[in-house]
């Protein structure tokens, strides 16, 4: 995917063309793309806010049991958002039975909402994935998903909830605002 690094929002907000592995690696290595914004709390405000789970998978880099979730057998319309932040991060067009035991994607709804990170824990070279907006751990892509683009984000069904579409995320959003997060109890 050929794109400006220093390209302002409206360049980042849909990818046009599919981001490949190439892409991935390239910002794993030197850098990822500018957030569309941050969220930062402190390790006891997370704690606050998610259930033991949550903030063991999305706080502490863990990883759930493969199958655990309805969610790797859910392929219905909708989008997918950062459990801990909001921020919409795939949409289920790209979702795909990879029968990985994990929700697989191939691709992100906009370029900067995912950082990328060289993950070589567990006598493993993998690319961890992270909201790029909370740091929040989601879970790894490989190269080995279908075509164009050939990724497979794998990813914690703990870390995403899934929202019917756009209006409900801004109304989220702005539940949000005035209220901040309820994930502590909330089902994956």
């Amino acid at each position: 995917m050929q794109h400006d690094d220093h390209a302002g929002t409206a360049g980042r907000s849909s990818p046009t063309q599919t981001l490949n592995w190439s892409d991935v690696t390239r910002w794993a290595t030197h850098g990822n793309l500018p957030p569309p914004r941050r969220v930062e709390k402190t390790d006891a405000q997370w704690r606050e806010l998610l259930t033991d789970e949550q903030f063991g998978i999305t706080r502490l880099k863990g990883t759930e049991r493969a199958h655990s979730s309805e969610m790797c057998r859910l392929f219905e319309p909708g989008r997918y958002q950062c459990l801990c932040c909001a921020t919409l991060l795939f949409d289920a067009s790209s979702k795909f039975e990879s029968h990985s035991g994990w929700p697989s994607f191939t691709q992100p709804v906009a370029l900067g909402v995912i950082a990328y990170h060289q993950d070589n824990s567990h006598s493993m070279n993998r690319i961890e994935t992270t909201c790029n907006v909370c740091d929040a751990h989601l879970g790894h892509v490989f190269p080995d998903g279908p075509e164009p683009s050939g990724l497979r984000f794998c990813i914690n069904a703990v870390s995403l909830k899934k929202i019917a579409d756009v209006s409900t995320n801004l109304d989220n959003k702005h539940s949000e605002e005035q209220t901040g997060p309820t994930t502590k109890g909330a089902s994956s």
